[in-house]
C-alpha cells in the first residue's frame, strides 16, 4: 500500500470565518501531507505490512512483531493519516445532516444539546494535543479524547467524528482559545 493525501471535496477558504483558508492549507497540504510520507517510509521498511489495511493495522498492531519505532510511527502517523482523512470529510460548507446518526445521539445522550455539552468538554478539556471523539464503540456511542494521533481504531472503536484539537489546527485563527475554535467548529460539521 502506498498511501496519498485524500483531496478536499470543497475549497480551502470554504469553512471561512470559521477556520479560515491558511490555517486549512498548512493542516491539510504539510501536516496530513507529512503523516502520510512518515506512514509510507514506515511501510516500505516492513514489507510484510504493505498488503495490509491501514484501520486493519491499526486494530491489530499490538499482535504484530514490530520494533518499538515502527509500532510508534504506525500510531503517530497511521493515527495521522485515519483521523485527518474522517476529519475533512465530516466537515464543509453545507450541513448533510445523518438524522439516524442524530437519532442515536439523542437517545444515548438525551439530546443533541446535551451532545455537544459533553463533547466541548472532552474537548477542551484535552490537555495538550489530541483529539475528542464520538465513536461506536461495541454498538454503543460513547465520547472520550485520546492524545497525540492516537486512533479509536487502536481499542477497537469506530470513530464517527472527530475533532483535532491540537494547536495546528486553529492557531492561526484562535491562538490560545481553544473553546471559541471548538464553538466555531460546530457550524462546518455537516452530519448533525
Amino acid at each position: 500500500m502506498n498511501l496519498n493525501l485524500p483531496n478536499l471535496t470543497y475549497d480551502y477558504n470554504a469553512l471561512e470565518p470559521f477556520i479560515d483558508e491558511q490555517t486549512m492549507r498548512i493542516h491539510h497540504d504539510l501536516h496530513h501531507a507529512g503523516y502520510i510520507a512518515k506512514l509510507n517510509a514506515t511501510l516500505q521498511e516492513n514489507p510484510s505490512l504493505l498488503d495490509r489495511d491501514l484501520i486493519d493495522l491499526m486494530k491489530n498492531l499490538k499482535s504484530l512483531e514490530l520494533s518499538e519505532k515502527d509500532e510508534s510511527s504506525i500510531i503517530n502517523n497511521g493515527g495521522g493519516h485515519l483521523n485527518h482523512s474522517l476529519f475533512w470529510q465530516i466537515l464543509g460548507p453545507k450541513k448533510e445532516i445523518n438524522e439516524e446518526l442524530k437519532d442515536r445521539i439523542k437517545t444515548t445522550f438525551g439530546s443533541i444539546e446535551s451532545f455537544k455539552e459533553e463533547f466541548d468538554n472532552v474537548a477542551s478539556l484535552r490537555f495538550g494535543s489530541g483529539w475528542a471523539w464520538l465513536v461506536d464503540s461495541n454498538k454503543t456511542l460513547k465520547i472520550y479524547s485520546t492524545p497525540n494521533q492516537d486512533s479509536p481504531y487502536l481499542t477497537g472503536d469506530t470513530p464517527i467524528i472527530g475533532l483535532d484539537v491540537w494547536e495546528h489546527a486553529y492557531y492561526l485563527k484562535y491562538q490560545n482559545r481553544r473553546p471559541e475554535y471548538i464553538e466555531a467548529w460546530w457550524n462546518v460539521l455537516k452530519v448533525i
